[in-house]
């Protein structure tokens, strides 16, 4: 439907709004009935894509991007067709044109729409889930909490087999000792079973799954090592005859590890183009001030390789080089160590800084020569925060934030970098590195933009 009325509306526009003639004069109808033959083969194209993956539902800056490059190919489609057609399928060269960009904003229109339309179904009952949670663990407790309004996630739990005490809390599902209990009931409807731990009987665990099978019922398990199935999993054929769960430390291999690479590469140099006037005038206001003008530091990038950072000195020059509680010692503020620790390692009016390298931070101009970084290999443009050696010895999961390059930009400065704590930073960054795409990265460098923009 959106489709049709982006190129209806793309001829009508070209035809009735242009006081020019058009190159080949073809009737509407005529118009119409060779569009819809083609309409097919686009939505056979934004199914190759994944428009049509129940994934994509949640990924709402994906899917804008996916909507974009499917109206592109769908467009070239239609050119081509129109190549090879002996007699032309449009009246004059910017129908197509016009019908591109309609199409896409129609399509985004018509999308929201149904999503609209379908969320506001789930208060009448229309389009539930209905779910059966199989388990004793946190797991279930989780799901139980996060799925209790079925009018906004349209996943409504229906029974729950489990002896946990604290379950007994809930009354808005049947609790049963056993999935024997389940099966006796009779009257219990459900079209989902989610599973949350696996019986050390394997006679039970079978006899869950085969019932589902049997009555067609959608069946889901959860591991109890949820950190472990995260990032880009494989299955495959062990020695061509064993199935394995292949789990990799990080979703970023392969062609995606090069394009990002490429990416870096480009727009990094492009970049540091854009932004040579102002490293040059930063550059100089550094110089008239007196002490170094860059900040050098050894951080930790991908496989725990080392390289030195390169930014705009911010640190006055009598605590240049000294670690926070080094400096804070030095100026007689020993209490403020903790106070900046407990912080995230920040604190308002930090007496380390100077006039000018307030300044570079609120503006994030001091990261500017971190591009020379990118450019060279050292780290990305997006990614997790440089790693200290210091912090290798002592920080969870580190070795998983190191199976990526460290960025200029991450997840957690845009998600606010001054108001998070460390940990909270950290989490981010191990997200990033277990879930990254790259419109992912897309996603990020826009929101810096913003966050440089606001000066939070």
């Amino acid at each position: 439907m959106a489709l049709l009325l982006a190129f209806g509306a793309a001829y009508v526009i070209r035809s009735h709004f242009y006081t020019t003639a058009v190159a080949h004069p073809i009737h509407a109808s005529t118009y119409i009935g060779v569009f819809l033959s083609l309409l097919p083969f686009w939505i056979i194209i934004f199914a190759l894509i994944g428009l049509y993956n129940q994934a994509i539902y949640e990924k709402r800056f994906q899917e804008v991007g996916l909507l974009l490059i499917g109206s592109f190919l769908g467009l070239l489609f239609v050119v081509f067709w129109n190549f090879l057609s002996l007699h032309p399928i449009f009246p004059a060269k910017l129908v197509p044109i016009y019908g591109f960009i309609l199409s896409f904003i129609f399509l985004l229109i018509f999308r929201n729409l149904a999503r609209y339309v379908r969320t506001n179904l789930y208060s009448y009952g229309i389009g539930i889930n209905k779910v059966l949670l199989i388990g004793n663990t946190k797991m279930t407790r989780q799901l139980i909490e996060s799925l209790g309004d079925y009018r906004n996630t349209g996943y409504k739990i229906v029974g729950v087999v489990g002896n946990d005490k604290l379950l007994s809390k809930f009354d808005h599902f049947k609790l049963f000792g056993d999935f024997a209990g389940v099966i006796s009931h009779g009257k219990l409807v459900f079209n989902t079973i989610i599973q949350t731990e696996l019986y050390a009987d394997d006679q039970r665990n079978h006899e869950i799954l085969d019932y589902a099978q049997t009555h067609h019922v959608a069946y889901r398990f959860v591991p109890g090592n949820s950190e472990l199935f995260v990032g880009n999993i494989d299955v495959e054929l062990f020695r061509n005859s064993v199935p394995v769960i292949a789990v990799h430390q990080t979703a970023l291999i392969g062609w995606g590890r090069i394009f990002k690479r490429l990416f870096d590469i480009i727009f990094g140099l492009l970049l540091l183009i854009i932004t040579s006037p102002l490293i040059i005038l930063v550059f100089l206001a550094e110089l008239l001030s007196g002490g170094n003008i860059f900040f050098r530091q050894e951080r930790l990038t991908r496989f725990n390789t080392p390289f030195r950072v390169f930014k705009f000195r911010s640190i006055k020059k009598a605590f240049n080089n000294l670690s926070p509680e080094q400096a804070f010692n030095k100026m007689g503020k020993p209490e403020l160590i903790k106070l900046y620790r407990d912080n995230g390692d920040q604190i308002v009016d930090d007496p380390r800084f100077s006039k000018l390298g307030r300044l570079l931070r609120r503006s994030s101009l001091d990261e500017l020569p971190q591009l020379f970084n990118v450019v060279k290999g050292d780290i990305s443009l997006v990614g997790p925060r440089p790693i200290t050696p210091d912090e290798l010895s002592v920080y969870e999961k580190r070795h998983a934030i190191l199976s990526v390059k460290s960025g200029v930009t991450g997840l957690a400065q845009v998600s606010g970098r001054r108001s998070i704590s460390f940990e909270e930073r950290r989490k981010l960054d191990l997200y990033y590195v277990q879930n990254w795409t790259f419109w992912l990265d897309l996603m990020i460098l826009a929101k810096t933009i913003r966050v440089i923009l606001d000066g939070s």
